[in-house]
């Protein structure tokens, strides 16, 4: 019979902002290609990817190159799925913030705002993933960069939406001032010491943007209706 054991959730280690690391029930030997892609995932987003080596990742997944070649063709298909798998983390994140406050963009934007400098500024954070890869990725064909496109794009839109939500005089200027907002933090959490940064002033600076783009009337309708 398997021995059962608790381990670190690694999926949720490596999750999108809000989420938190918990403990799941797992068999003692998980299957190869799981252990190696959970091995990835950490190893990507601690170390970079092109630091990352199939070797390191073997190594580390305490198995080697034939195991990892079985389960995967090529390191390019592996961090493609890492990113994946991000994104799905970092939508599941995005959604469970908002739903809170569904029918107030302002308030969906300043929640997520909050949260994100709250989880961000957390010791071990690497800033955002897909930014990361993208500066490594300079190949324009590699399925990575493809995945990290496709994750800025989908921001993007969601930022403009709720600007326009917001009733945002020239929402998709504000939008992309959000986005912006957003990927300078991430950027300014890998220069800067753990709580030191301009990260810091993320979801204050977010507030004065909606006032700045947002009619007065419209704001005073919005307190009417969450009241």
């Amino acid at each position: 019979m398997s021995t059962i054991r608790t381990v670190p959730n690694v999926a949720a280690s490596r999750a999108g902002p809000g989420e938190e690391l918990h403990c799941t029930p797992v068999c003692a030997k998980p299957r190869v290609r799981d252990r190696i892609f959970e091995t990835a995932c950490d190893l990507f987003y601690r170390h970079g990817i092109r630091d990352v080596g199939v070797d390191m990742i073997a190594t580390e997944a305490g198995t080697n190159k034939m195991s990892f070649y079985r389960s995967f063709a090529s390191k390019d298909e592996l961090v493609a799925e890492y990113l994946e798998q991000k994104s799905r983390e970092y939508w599941v994140w995005w959604d469970g913030v908002v739903v809170a406050h569904e029918g107030n963009a302002r308030a969906q934007v300043e929640a997520l705002f909050d949260a994100y400098v709250k989880t961000t500024c957390f010791a071990g954070s690497r800033g955002c993933a897909f930014a990361n890869a993208s500066v490594e990725i300079a190949d324009e064909d590699h399925p990575a960069r493809h995945v990290a496109v496709r994750q800025k794009t989908e921001m993007r839109r969601r930022f403009r939406t709720l600007a326009a939500q917001a009733g945002a005089v020239k929402s998709d200027e504000l939008g992309d001032a959000l986005m912006l907002l957003m990927e300078g933090g991430y950027l300014t959490r890998r220069t800067f010491e753990h709580g030191s940064g301009p990260l810091q002033a993320a979801a204050l600076t977010a507030r004065v943007l909606m006032d700045a783009y947002t009619p007065a009337d419209a704001f005073a309708q919005r307190r009417d209706l969450s009241a």
